[in-house]
This record gives structure tokens, sequence and C-alpha cells, in this order.
């Protein structure tokens, strides 16, 4: 994998294929391995671009220069986006789809397209109603219990409950045990995701400069955060689009791959239609 140096740490990042580029920006947890069917179907057309961020798959960990934020985390893909020739399409899924919007909010109309896939921007939940405030409430309670099991070295029972609240009960027993131990060592930046997410200081109001052609996808069954915000933002954000996965929770891109990824590229092709040429269609 390619990487780029930010901050002196090494980030690593997926470029394949070529074309118009699109960045793919995976949730907490995962790394960019999250998106590898996608990546091999976009970069039969296009330049797919996929970073890990801070701490996950091959990127070193934030390296503690100041309180991290979301910021911190576009500034990474910014970075990425920099480095490109012309506009890109811009897909994030989860904690990938709040730091989407930070960068969707500082780059205005340079980007071509924006998916976002129940984007945990848990700060855009702030006064709002009082189903806003009960759903920030339950988000709050979870990053306390991550922050409390980091605290006293409980990474399994942390990392457990995290997984278990986004993907079911019971989901992160059935994982081996093997593979959790692995997993639970990505607590610390499950926390510090968490801290960014509920504390950045943008609200709703500020999303308006966003004018780009927006996809915003939820699944039928999410928990209450995730439906907030994604109800929130499809007021918010001018020309949204959304659509509702029947059957899926907050994970959709992973238990529901294949109707996730067709959604994506559909609104891709309606947005590259300008430059491929009538008849290139993405849908293959």
């Amino acid at each position: 994998m390619p990487r780029i140096d930010i901050n002196r740490c090494n980030v690593e990042f997926v470029d394949q294929g070529n074309g118009q580029p699109v960045v793919l920006l995976h949730s907490t947890g995962a790394s960019s391995a999250q998106w590898r069917v996608l990546i091999d179907r976009l970069s039969a057309r296009l330049r797919v671009i996929a970073p890990d961020f801070y701490g996950y798959g091959a990127t070193a960990p934030w390296p503690g220069q100041g309180a991290f934020s979301l910021a911190d985390e576009a500034a990474l893909v910014n970075t990425l986006l920099d480095g490109l020739d012309e506009p890109a399409h811009l897909i994030g899924h989860s904690y990938g789809g709040a730091v989407a919007l930070q960068v969707a909010r500082a780059r205005g109309r340079e980007l071509r397209s924006l998916t976002l896939i129940e984007p945990v921007a848990f700060h855009l939940l702030r006064d709002g109603d009082e189903t806003d405030t009960a759903a920030l409430r339950e988000i709050i309670g979870i990053a306390d219990t991550v922050t409390r099991s980091l605290g006293c070295g409980d990474y399994l029972g942390g990392l457990g409950r995290f997984i278990d609240y986004w993907s079911g009960p019971g989901t992160w027993a059935s994982i081996p045990m093997g593979k959790r131990s692995g997993m639970a060592k990505s607590l610390a930046k499950v926390a510090l995701d968490f801290h960014a997410t509920i504390n950045d200081a943008s609200r709703l109001g500020d999303l308006e400069r966003i004018d780009v052609p927006t996809l915003l996808m939820q699944g039928s069954r999410t928990v209450l955060p995730a439906r907030r915000i994604c109800h929130r933002l499809a007021l918010a954000l001018p020309g949204a689009s959304t659509r509702t996965i029947d059957g899926a929770g907050h994970m959709s891109p992973l238990t529901h791959r294949d109707q996730v990824n067709d959604l994506i590229v559909a609104h891709l092709d309606a947005n590259t239609v300008e430059r491929v040429g009538v008849g290139a269609s993405l849908v293959a």
C-alpha cells in the first residue's frame, strides 16, 4: 500500500484504478479492507483511494499532538484530496461519514458527489428536540462504557459492548476469541473517535454550504442515534436523496453489501456521466 506522512505518522491507503477519483472512508474499528469488494468493482472505471484512519489497519496511531478531533482525521483526508488534479467523489460510513461531513463543509463545491451511510456525527444531536436529546444520552452512555473499560484495562469488555451495540447482542460472543483479542487493541482509538464525534463544535446550520449531490443511506433497523442524525441531515442538506436498506442495521455495508454497493454505484454513475460520456455506465 502507498503511504504519506502526516504529523510524522505513516498513513497508508489503497490507490487502485484510473479515472475520476473516489475516496472511501471506513467505520470505527475497521480499515480500508471494509471496502475491498467495492474497490474491486469501482476500480475497473475509476481511481479508488481508501485510507486507513489513525490507529486502524496499517496507519500509525494518533501521535497525541493535542486533543484529538474530527478536524485531525479530516486533515488526513484533505491531504489525499489535495494531491489529486480534479474533484473527487467522497463516500463515508459511520465514523467515516462523520469525517466526510467535516471535509465536505470545508471544501464546499470541490466534491463531485457525497455518499453518507449513517454518519455518526453525534454532535449534530445537540440543540435538537427531546428525541435527539435521548439519542445523544444513549450514545454518551456507550462512549462512557468504552472510556471506563479503557481506563481499567478491560479491553475485551469495552469493545464487546461497542460491537454489540452497533451489530446486535451476541455479535461479540460469536467472534472467535483469537480474533477478539486482536480487535480489542483498537479500543483506545474507539474512545478517541467517540470523543471527536460527540464534542465537535459544528451544528446543522454549518452544513448549508454542502451544495453537492448527496446520497444518504440508513438501515431500517438501526439504532436511535443513527436514525436521528440521518433524519436531521435529510432536512439540512440541500437536495439530499435518502435511501433505507430494509432489514439492515448500522453495519449495512457489510451485512447488506451488494444492495449498498449498488446504490453507491448508481449515485456515482449519475454524477460521472458528464465526464465519462453517455453509455459509459458504472453499473456492470
